[in-house]
């Protein structure tokens, strides 16, 4: 049989289609090894095909070779796992394993002789060859979370820590592989992190196996996450092989670990100084044009945290980057958009970039992501119209060029997320700054929607929607209203806060509020005075000068009061 080409799939359905898998899995419930091995050499060939995965599982051919694992012939165990690597790429497969006690024995075949010695003896390369096998199919079974658990349980990490030390890339790559796979898990991230594996995923990061390359760049953006991983990519020296990596833009797979890589790696600031050393923006915008959008997500993620850093901003816009982002603004990639508004929103920081973001119509594109319905973007689109609106010439009259933009603005206060309201309460700070503006969001019922966000505890939104109601006093009889809808007595309890930006935000608001004589009794009434007092002494002007001027026109009014009443 095996003179035939297995790998062609009519010859694998002719297998199945006479009957031949049944003969073959009964072949290995016999105790004669050399018709066991010869049956899986041919079984190994075929379950590469999806039909014929199935068909083995079927016929109970998984549970029998889980039972083969515990045989004392290598050639034997080493078939029995890798054909098991082929068969379990499916979830009931997987299960099975599993539940059969697989994922012990097959961790059992990782326990070996001496790991990275140079001169393997035959007896340690047929070792390794076991090693090899167990890691493909903890690799295939590693999908499962279960099987990630089980492997943990199992004592598999510290065998997958020993193995990545080994120098032949035919077992690092499978190790890795699972590594990569587990990464998903806190436990695993941790056990990575702690038990020395850094170190030799960054080292693999300059080999000349491009699979394996990819794997470990893979296995660092998942435990990316972590702020002690970043530091130790760092520490070991990974981000210049990263950085290097970039210059291989023709294999996407690896370009798609290396950039996310780099992502999460620039979320610390000490990262994002070193990939300026090595020109990794310049790289980054190079690579905004004809990418897949999984390398895009990842390469606009890596320019978002860049942008920490000032100069950075302007190198995006000196290499030409600000164009290829607005165009991106026209898509429909979720993750992507959130990227492009979180570098477009820093870059709009710089009047050179915020000069051709209006000039292509940016803001425009980004105002209607407010429509778009994941919260993420909105969000996101919310927190980049303001630095747009605070740099452009005339935002007054660009906002009112949007037909219905302050309407759909005013409308998302009406969302459930915390991250859309402060965002949203951010851009109206922004707005109201221009009278006409202020008036029409005043038409459009802006009070009476912030007043009912008047009751949040989350810190964030607080501060925002303390700005928002502070901008929104100047116009007409908002003071007024604002009182009418009760935002005054909530507003007082934001200075029990114990973050100082909020007490900032509430004091000016408070302020412009004060200005009312029935929102001075309110405030009054809920204790200002003394939350009041303490704050005019503080070393922020802003506060102070808010505190002291509130507490003044509440002094005010007492006053009147009191010569109306005895006068």
């Amino acid at each position: 049989m095996r003179d035939f080409n297995l790998a062609q799939e009519t010859c694998q359905m002719a297998i199945r289609d006479i009957g031949c898998l049944e003969v073959l899995i009964n072949l290995l419930d016999t105790e004669e090894i050399k018709c066991q091995i010869a049956s899986l050499k041919i079984l190994k060939e075929i379950s590469q095909n999806t039909q014929i995965r199935h068909a083995i599982a079927d016929l109970g051919g998984l549970e029998i070779m889980v039972q083969i694992l515990d045989s004392p012939d290598r050639d034997l165990k080493c078939l029995a796992a890798e054909t098991i690597a082929n068969i379990a790429q499916f979830k009931r497969a997987r299960r099975t394993v599993r539940q059969q006690g697989g994922i012990k024995r097959l961790v059992g075949l990782l326990e070996c002789i001496s790991v990275g010695s140079t001169s393997l003896t035959s007896y340690q390369a047929k070792d390794t060859e076991i090693a090899r096998c167990g890691a493909l199919a903890l690799w295939s079974c590693s999908r499962s979370v279960k099987n990630k658990e089980a492997i943990r349980k199992a004592g598999g990490i510290p065998l997958l820590a020993r193995w990545l030390k080994c120098s032949d890339a035919n077992i690092v790559i499978p190790v890795v592989g699972t590594l990569e796979e587990c990464a998903s898990e806190p436990s695993y991230r941790l056990a990575i992190r702690t038990e020395g594996m850094i170190e030799h995923l960054v080292k693999n990061l300059s080999s000349e196996h491009e699979e394996l390359q990819m794997h470990c760049a893979s296995a660092i953006f998942k435990c990316g996450e972590d702020k002690e991983t970043r530091d130790l990519v760092r520490q070991h020296g990974g981000l210049q092989p990263l950085s290097v990596l970039l210059g291989n833009s023709e294999n996407k797979q690896l370009l798609a670990a290396v950039t996310g890589a780099i992502w999460k790696c620039a979320i610390s600031e000490e990262n994002v100084s070193k990939f300026r050393e090595y020109k990794v923006v310049e790289a980054l915008v190079g690579l905004l044009t004809d990418q897949p959008e999984e390398v895009l997500v990842y390469v606009i993620g890596a320019l978002g945290e860049c942008c920490q850093e000032p100069v950075n901003r302007s190198t995006i816009c000196r290499c030409g980057g600000i164009p290829p982002l607005v165009k991106l603004l026209s898509g429909t990639n979720q993750a992507l958009l959130v990227n492009v508004n979180k570098v477009l929103g820093a870059c709009a920081t710089e009047p050179d970039a915020m000069i051709i973001i209006d000039r292509l119509d940016g803001v425009r594109l980004i105002w209607s992501l407010l429509k778009n319905p994941n919260p993420d973007v909105q969000a996101t689109a919310a927190w980049a119209i303001c630095p747009c609106i605070e740099n452009a010439k005339d935002a007054g009259e660009m906002v009112r060029s949007f037909v219905g933009g302050l309407e759909l603005i005013v409308n998302l206060l009406k969302s459930n997320n915390k991250e859309v309201l402060a965002s949203v309460c951010a851009a109206i700070t922004n707005i109201a700054k221009d009278e006409e503006n202020l008036a029409v969001l005043t038409d459009h019922g802006v009070v009476p929607l912030l007043s009912k966000l008047a009751n949040t505890t989350n810190n964030k939104l607080r501060r925002h929607l303390a700005e928002a109601i502070s901008h929104c006093c100047m116009w007409g009889s908002n003071r007024v209203t604002f009182g009418e809808n009760k935002a005054v007595a909530p507003l007082v309890r934001y200075l029990k806060s114990n973050d100082p930006a909020v007490h900032r935000a509430t004091a000016q608001a408070l302020y412009e509020l004060s200005e009312d004589p029935n929102n001075c009794i309110t405030m009054h009434e809920n204790g200002v005075v003394k939350l009041l007092l303490a704050m005019v002494g503080s070393t922020d002007e802003t506060l102070q000068e808010a505190a002291a001027g509130c507490i003044a026109n509440i002094r005010r009014l007492a006053l009147a009061t009191e010569k109306a009443k005895y006068g």
